[in-house]
């Protein structure tokens, strides 16, 4: 009986480290769909900017402003996806551990297996919203540098 009660100990105790990844990775994932969502909002926004685009010059950097939009939804869809896969992996290191424990341990080393690619998903799609914080820090910056020139270029024409 004492036996029974600390392998369920033990089981439980290892199905916490999965459980404490799926947090992490539920974290990452809002953050993932919230980004994704301001990326879809400045791309709508851009594209009512384009209608009216008063100069070629002025066109060709709302279409730059829109690709890079594009390239920044991609990366945060993919690692999107990748944290997706990241829980799943979690969830099935979960059940494989409960399940190994009640089936006589014959899973060897699948929990360990689904672990470490969930570990790996998770790595890859941070690395991926890294990348697509710095463009989204590049957008900004550049936004930032033309409203300085327009105010500037504003401001000489008025004197």
């Amino acid at each position: 009986m004492l036996q029974d009660a600390a392998a369920h100990y033990t089981i439980l105790t290892a199905m916490l480290a999965p459980a404490f990844f799926l947090t992490a990775t539920a974290s990452l994932l809002m953050s993932a769909n919230a980004r994704l969502a301001r990326v879809i909002d400045r791309a709508r926004t851009l594209l009512q900017e384009l209608e009216s685009a008063s100069d070629d010059q002025e066109l060709r950097r709302i279409e730059s402003q829109i690709a890079i939009q594009r390239r920044r939804s991609r990366i945060t869809l993919y690692g999107g996806q990748l944290l997706y896969i990241a829980v799943s992996c979690f969830v099935g290191t979960s059940l494989t551990v409960a399940a190994d424990a009640f089936l006589g341990y014959r899973f060897v080393s699948a929990p360990t297996a689904l672990a470490a690619l969930g570990v790996t998903m998770l790595l890859a799609a941070s690395v991926l919203l890294a990348y697509e914080s710095t463009l989204a820090v590049r957008v900004i910056n550049d936004e930032m540098d033309h409203g300085h020139a327009r105010a500037t270029a504003r401001r000489n024409r008025g004197r």
